[in-house]
């Protein structure tokens, strides 16, 4: 690996699983993958092993200043949310929390 790969910083990773304990232990997610790459570092959540990511989070520094570090990408690409801080970023993940109304 190069100098130049960006990499999830150790708070940042422990925030990450943390979160997607609580998604495995919803039944939402099953697998995940990390990725360290050049311009970004990649954290892939999938229902499936085999199938392809429900989701990407992405840290890419090079953002950092203009639309923040942090994203979540969907499967077909389209970015979610963006910002400076991951857990905000995180929060679009958020299962809406369902609510029983009375008659």
């Amino acid at each position: 690996m190069s100098a130049g790969t960006v990499f999830f910083e150790r708070l940042e990773l422990d925030r990450l699983l943390r979160f997607y304990g609580r998604m495995v232990a919803a039944g939402e997610w099953r697998d995940y993958a990390l990725d360290a790459l050049p311009d970004c570092a990649l954290f892939s959540v999938y229902r499936r092993a085999s199938e392809v990511p429900l989701f990407q989070i992405e840290k890419r520094p090079d953002n950092a200043r203009r639309q923040g570090a942090y994203s979540v990408r969907a499967v077909d690409g389209r970015v979610l949310r963006r910002g400076h801080d991951l857990a905000g970023v995180l929060a679009v993940l958020e299962p809406k929390r369902m609510q029983l109304v009375n008659d």
